[in-house]
């Protein structure tokens, strides 16, 4: 496994060690592409002037970043389940409309209906496959009415030696991570379901809203 995806012992199962390691991989992943392409994660969750936004499995806060500056007047919130994203998230993100915070998306400590819009990207194959369920169903109470959250995860490869890379480089969790689940957990949920979009060549995007 990637040492940027390994994951760190004890009581933080998800959680991905080396933060700045991790931080250089993803610059270099998205080739020059990365705001682009997290701009129009913000786009499709229709992220406004005022709004309240959480970023669930923030890491390093990059896509926090970019909702802070889409929503001034408002507040983006980072979560992640690592000590060293959050602190890495601190040191290079925190300020103004942006903060940072310690906590597992399956428990988040936060009001419920405290937020506008929810965001998650490249965060839910790292929590455990049991928990997904209870992580989504978090989402849908911190949210407020009306609200909108978006997901965006990993669509491994459909070829053979694409998926062995995948899995050489980035662990089995993302060569086999089973995307078209998402929506029928965001549904479960609660959620009614908007849009899927493909960012990319490898972000698998479902938009869903919850309901008035």
């Amino acid at each position: 496994m990637h040492k940027a995806h390994e994951r760190s012992p004890g009581g933080a199962p998800g959680a991905i060690r080396h933060a700045r390691a991790y931080e250089l991989a993803s610059a270099l992943a998205f080739a020059g592409s990365r705001r682009r392409i997290f701009g129009r994660l913000v786009a499709l969750a229709g992220v406004r002037v005022g709004d309240e936004v959480l970023d669930v499995g923030c890491g390093p806060g990059y896509l926090t970043s970019l909702a802070a500056q889409a929503s001034p007047g408002g507040r983006a919130v980072g979560v992640d389940v690592s000590e060293q994203m959050v602190e890495e998230a601190r040191r290079k993100r925190a300020g103004g409309n942006c903060s940072f915070v310690l906590g597992k998306a399956e428990a988040l400590d936060l009001p419920d209906a405290s937020f506008d819009v929810v965001l998650s990207s490249l965060a839910i194959h790292h929590i455990p496959e049991e928990a997904r369920g209870q992580a989504f169903a978090e989402m849908f109470r911190v949210l407020r009415h009306g609200g909108r959250v978006l997901i965006a995860d990993f669509q491994p490869p459909k070829g053979r030696l694409a998926r062995h890379l995948v899995g050489a480089a980035a662990g089995e969790t993302m060569r086999d991570n089973p995307v078209e689940r998402i929506a029928p957990m965001l549904r479960d949920a609660g959620f009614d379901l908007g849009a899927t979009t493909r960012v990319s060549w490898f972000l698998h995007c479902v938009r869903a809203d919850k309901p008035l």
